[in-house]
């Protein structure tokens, strides 16, 4: 088999490139920096510029699957420019896609993408399934929403789609986790707010294999890409500061504060979405990290390395 890849040079992408080649799957990958190709008998890189329109589609020779990674970082204050950036740079990928695979002989049958817990609304008492029907308001539900449809247009050339909406992803190589230890190791970790928001969290191996899973297994539908075990921010932050052997002793971060640091980004650190993964557990998928204290106990043993 042969797969496409968007992303594939992120921190998620890296991981699912790992598995294919375990796996005997060779991988394209597009990239937008021509210093980022390379040519290798299972991994060839290939130019694109979504925002002029332009793709080599050479990209989808032989290619069986699409993993749909790439999305700017919502990580960054949304001034209003940016906003549509991260925006455009789901939409406006997934649609050059689209439009590319409808001119051309392909041989492209599913499409597997990632998506984002943040299409939940903010609640401390719901545990949304995939069928929940509430949606988040906000930008960032809107930004979700608008993703997924344009990546549910694939079912119009007959494509098969499968959403993944994932959750915080924790790894020691970057994203967030980094950023929550190093306050921590300095006894300077504190708690956003009262601490009780939901973080429904996935560590990065299990969500690279739910990727592999579902392509192997040719699953299709929206999957929650979280871990079984959702844990409260204090939680969180408490599991880190024991396995430093810390204590979380600075007062609770006010919301107003960080709102005037972050703008409207600082929902992110704020908001709370407690997530169910039990439809991607019924499908015979098993969890590597289904609790957070193993998974911060790797996690912090690897980043000491």
């Amino acid at each position: 088999m042969k797969v496409l890849i968007t992303g594939a040079t992120g921190l998620v992408g890296q991981e699912i490139v790992n598995l294919c080649h375990q796996s005997g799957i060779e991988v394209n990958y597009l990239t937008t920096s021509k210093d980022k190709l390379s040519s290798k008998a299972n991994y060839t890189g290939y130019f694109w510029d979504p925002k002029r329109g332009e793709i080599d589609t050479d990209c989808f020779n032989d290619v069986e699957v699409i993993v749909n990674l790439v999305g700017a970082t919502v990580a960054k204050r949304w001034t209003s420019s940016y906003r549509k950036e991260i925006l455009e740079s789901r939409t406006r990928t997934a649609s050059l896609i689209l439009e590319s695979l409808r001119n051309i002989k392909h041989s492209v049958r599913h499409i597997v993408s990632a998506s984002a817990i943040g299409i939940y609304p903010d609640s401390f008492q719901n545990y949304y399934m995939e069928d929940a029907p509430e949606r988040d308001t906000g930008f960032l539900g809107e930004v979700v929403t608008q993703w997924e449809n344009a990546v549910l247009q694939f079912k119009t050339l007959d494509i098969e789609v499968s959403l993944l909406r994932i959750g915080l992803v924790l790894s020691e190589k970057g994203g967030a986790f980094p950023k929550m230890v190093k306050p921590i190791r300095f006894g300077m970790g504190a708690f956003f707010g009262n601490g009780k928001q939901w973080q429904s969290w996935i560590h990065v191996q299990d969500l690279a294999r739910i990727f592999m899973f579902v392509i192997e297994e040719e699953l299709t539908g929206v999957f929650n890409a979280v871990a079984p075990n959702p844990v409260s921010n204090k939680k969180l932050m408490n599991t880190i500061a024991e396995k430093l052997n810390k204590k979380i002793v600075l007062p609770n971060v006010p919301r107003l504060t960080m709102k005037l640091f972050l703008g409207e980004m600082h929902s992110l650190l704020f908001s709370s979405q407690r997530v169910c993964s039990s439809r991607i557990s019924t499908t015979g998928f098993n969890f590597n990290f289904d609790n957070i204290a193993s998974a911060v106990d790797v996690l912090i043993d690897e980043e000491s390395r």
